[in-house]
This record gives C-alpha cells, structure tokens and sequence, in this order.
C-alpha cells in the first residue's frame, strides 16, 4: 500500500512570484560587487579571461595566463569568456563572467522542479484515493511536490559557494540536474528524443568535468534498464552512449587535431580522469562521513526518509530514478583518490528529489521538529551576524569587534546604505514567514522545508550584504596584486613563476602582470610563493642555472601564511 494520503487542500503551489523571488535573491547575492575570490573562483576567472583576450589556441587549451589548466575540461570556461567578450565593455569583465553561473543555476533549477514535476504526477507516485474523494489532482501533486524539490535544492549548504563561482562545478552540477530531468522525460515517454537529450548532457558532463561521473550515471541506468528488461535499455545503449561519445570526444579530438602551442591537452585531461578512480580508502570514507551531513543538509534526512517510506514501492520510478543517481554518485565519491567537496557537489540534485518525495509521508511532530529547529538555528545565526556586524561598524561589542579585525588586519569598515536596506527588509522577511507558518499551520507539503530553505537564504544573504567587503577583503588579490605591479616595467617583459592558479589569475587581471606564456621558458623576471612561517631572508638566490637578486616581497594581510618574492635575473 502507497504511504501517502492526502487532501486536496495540501497541494497548493507555493506563489509563483515568491519562487521567482526566492531564486533571483539566492543567485544574485554573492555575485555583485566583489572581486574574484582565492582557489576555484579565482583560477575560473582567470580561464575565462583568457580565452576571451585570446585566441584558438587558448579555447582548445584552456591556461591562466600560460598556465595550463586543462584537466578538468573547457565548456563551462567557454560559456564564461563568451559572457564576457559580449558583456565585459558593460558590466566589466568579473561581472560579466558571473554571467555565466547565473545560467548554470537557473538551468539546475529548473532542471530539478520539471524532473521531480514530471516524476510526481506519475500514477506511482499519486496519493490514495480518499473514501469521498477530494484527493488532489495529478499534476497539482506534481506541482507541489516539484517546489518542495526546489525549497530544499536552494536550502543545501553544500550548493551555496559553488553556485556562486566561476568554476566548472557550478555548470556541473546543473547538468547532473538537467541529467535527471532527461532520464525523467525518457522514462515518461520512451522515445529516440528523450535518450538523445540525455546522451547530449553526458557529453556536455565530459566537456565540463570529464567522464568518469557521465559514464558511472550511463552504466548505472543501463544496469537499471536491463534488470527491468525494459526497452530502454535498447535506446540508451544505441542512442545515449554514442551521442554522448560524439559530444564529449568533440574537444579532445579538435585539440589533438590542431595542437594547441605544439602539443595536445588531451595527455593532461585523460590522466586527470583517470586520477579521480581509486580503490576505497579509509581517509575517503572518514572525510566523506564527516562533511556530506553538513554539505547535504537539509535534503539528506528528507532523503533518507523518503526511501524508508517508499521501501515497499521502491521499484516506482519517482524513487528508483533519483535513488540510482545518488547511488551511483555516492560510490564515485567513495572512489575518490583525493577528498574534496566537487566530489559530493553531484548528489544534491537527487538528493533534493528524494527528498521531496518524503514530505507527504511525514508525519506532523516530525515537521513541526525540523520547522522549530530551523527557526532556532537559523535564527540564531541570522542574529550573530546582524551583532557582528553592529560590532565591526562602531566597536561593540568590543570582543567581537577585535576577533574581525584581527581576521582582518588593516581592514576600514564601510557603510552601505543599500546593502543595510537589503539586509533589513530581508530580516523582516523573515520573520513575517516565521510568523505565518507559526499562526496559519499551513497544510501544503512545501510547509516542512520552507523555513529551512529561508533561513539559509537569509543568512547568505545577510552575509554578502553587510559583511561583502570584509570577505572581500580577505579573499581577495587586489592589493597584493598592485603592489607587485609597481615593481615591474610598464612593457616589454615576462615573468616566471611558481604561484598557484588562483593567485596568477589575480595577478595577471588587477596588476596586468605579464606572465610567461606555455611556449617561453626564459625571462627576466621571477616570482616565487613559499611560506610566509619561514623565517628567512634570501636577497639572492640560484634557481634554473641563473642567480636572482630580490626586488619586492609582499603579502596579503589577511592571510598570515602565504608570501611572494620578486626577482630579477642577475646579467
């Protein structure tokens, strides 16, 4: 017997411009007026720039100034250097490469509400019938359902920074939604179109983060599609497979055709690949068991829920589908040679579909638990930073006011009228939610998540208001940048350097350093990042045959680690 029985009544669709809102609130803070931020931000960035100022040979090869970065795969870099040759004159070029993100999570948006849509309005999925009628209709199910999905994608931790960065993660884990979303349409109408689609977005998986996920998600669907002896099995073999291997080999193929700067990227790529498959270890296994609770809340508990609940249907596509993406994304995870948070990024989509499927079956103290929890927590956190921010801006309280600014050395508070404004009336927001979801005790299924989706919103979103130009500051290269800029020729010249991708492509943009390319090897120039612990003071150094002498050393003030040198070569 189905687990789920309900009233017409629960299946009221959240307002459609309260969705909109919510969305456009949740993608648009955090991307307008900072700079490019430290690791994957950053090196994004730098990609994208320079494949916009230059040529063929930097699309096929994707490098940060001369630096090769082509492990992970060029569409998502792509995307972004086309935002920014056509927006860059208007918006300015770290704006107009946000561009791009701002699509990905629409597309992965979108992707997750019509999947779990199209899943929920499947006979399988539908309520019991009620003894006198009024149970709801199918598609007002499914509509429901599909916002439920949606609340608690927008609620994940996990998906907050990464959606909001200029990364290959940020197209891909839209596409692991655009995935599903495909899946669900072939299994809805099984067709040559639907397995196409599909075979389309695992090829555009392959160009944005190689293809080992793309092909992990084929073979496990092939699996599930011949265990059931359906005829999907028949399409995804001969239509999705060899769509996807024409789409995701178009790059590697073209790169290795023309040679890029002499050589091919596709030795680098095909080893990165193969450097994502390992046996399971403990360090994996103990690093995934101690971050996916936080990174997936709250869609894992609802997750967990919804396959306890439907264990006696488990078979119905609205479970199986997304239950064999998580698995299939969990094992890969497990496999991981090296512990990082892209690797758990793929498992919020289905999780969050999972997930939706588990709010019809529970049961009022359960929800009224997650509700009060959320309200307390988020709450709490909302407030701290609301007194954090009280304390930077005049010095109380005193305590806090000096733990921001010892994060912080040298940093001068600024007061944005606007930001403030925004922060407020996002506040007040909240608690008139709070106050009607207390006194209405609405019915609809949405009513379990969407305090725990508004509050996460809320405090991002008080984060990149009121505190934007603290983490600006701290996360980013301007200053550094221009100081080593004055220590350079205005032309003619280059510079070698160990630096990491994120801190070249800071360089390269804010202090127009001109780095040696992939094709020059000598220059008079070197920079060199080391730890700023050490204690040491090498005016002159030996390094590849040549002596060096010290120009400049710098750092950034907020991180009490990192160190750069600037030589110059001795003639």
């Amino acid at each position: 017997m189905k687990p789920v029985r309900l009233p017409a009544s629960a299946t009221n669709a959240l307002p459609r411009r309260m969705l909109y809102t919510l969305c456009l609130v949740y993608i648009l803070s955090g991307l307008i007026g900072r700079d490019p931020w430290k690791a994957d931000d950053a090196a994004g960035f730098g990609i994208m720039l320079t494949m916009a100022q230059g040529g063929l040979a930097d699309w096929l090869w994707p490098n940060i100034a001369g630096l090769p970065m082509a492990e992970k795969g060029p569409l998502a870099f792509w995307l972004g250097a086309l935002c920014i040759r056509a927006f860059g004159w208007l918006l300015g070029e770290p704006m107009a490469a946000r561009l791009a993100p701002i699509g990905f999570f629409l597309v992965g948006a979108l992707s997750v509400w019509y999947a779990t849509y199209l899943l929920g309005r499947r006979p399988e999925a539908q309520p019991l019938r009620l003894a006198f009628g009024g149970q709801p209709e199918p598609r007002d199910y499914g509509r429901t359902l599909a916002d439920g999905a949606l609340l608690i994608y927008l609620g994940s931790l996990g998906l907050l920074l990464h959606s909001h960065s200029t990364s290959a993660e940020a197209l891909y884990v839209s596409l692991v939604g655009l995935a599903l979303f495909a899946t669900a349409r072939l299994v809805e109408t099984p067709s040559a179109r639907p397995a196409l689609l599909l075979g389309l977005v695992l090829g555009l998986m392959t160009l944005t983060r190689g293809w080992v996920t793309p092909l992990a998600l084929w073979l496990a669907l092939f699996g599930l599609a011949l265990a059931r002896r359906h005829d999907n099995a028949l399409r995804l073999g001969l239509l999705t497979l060899p769509a996807a291997i024409v789409v995701g080999a178009s790059w590697p193929l073209l790169a290795q055709l023309l040679q890029p700067y002499g050589h091919s990227p596709y030795g680098a790529w095909m080893a990165w690949n193969l450097h994502l498959l390992a046996l399971p270890s403990w360090e994996g296994l103990k690093y995934l068991l101690q971050n996916v609770l936080w990174f997936a809340w709250p869609a894992w508990p609802f997750a967990a829920w919804s396959v306890y609940a439907w264990r006696r249907q488990s078979s119905a596509p609205h479970i199986v589908v997304p239950l064999t993406f998580a698995v299939a994304l969990l094992l890969l995870a497990l496999l991981g040679r090296h512990s990082e948070e892209s690797l758990m990024l793929p498992l919020l989509p289905p999780l969050a579909m999972l997930a939706a499927f588990g709010l019809p079956t529970m049961k009022r103290g359960a929800i009224n638990a997650v509700d009060w929890f959320s309200v307390m927590t988020l709450t709490t956190c909302a407030a701290f930073i609301w007194i954090g921010w009280i304390a930077k801006q005049t010095g109380w309280p005193a305590q806090l006011a000096r733990n921001a600014f010892k994060l912080a050395p040298g940093f001068k508070p600024e007061f944005g009228p606007i930001a403030c404004l925004v922060a407020a009336a996002a506040s007040i927001g909240w608690i008139l939610l709070v106050r009607w979801r207390v006194s209405r005790r609405p019915t609809v299924l949405w009513r379990a998540v969407v305090l725990s989706s508004g509050g996460v919103i809320l405090c991002w979103l008080l984060l990149t208001t009121l505190w934007m130009p603290w983490i600006n500051y701290g996360k980013s290269y301007a200053g550094v940048s221009r100081q080593l800029a004055q220590n350079l020729p205005k032309s003619g010249y280059c510079v070698q350097s160990n630096v990491g991708p994120a801190q070249r492509a800071s360089f390269a943009y804010f202090g127009d350093v001109n780095f040696a390319g992939i094709e020059q090897s000598q220059c008079d120039f070197l920079l060199l990042q080391d730890n700023n612990r050490r204690k040491d003071d090498l005016r002159r150094i030996t390094q590849g045959g040549q002596d060096w002498t010290l120009l400049w050393s710098g750092r950034r003030p907020s991180d009490r680690d990192e160190r750069y040198r600037l030589y110059q070569r001795v003639k």
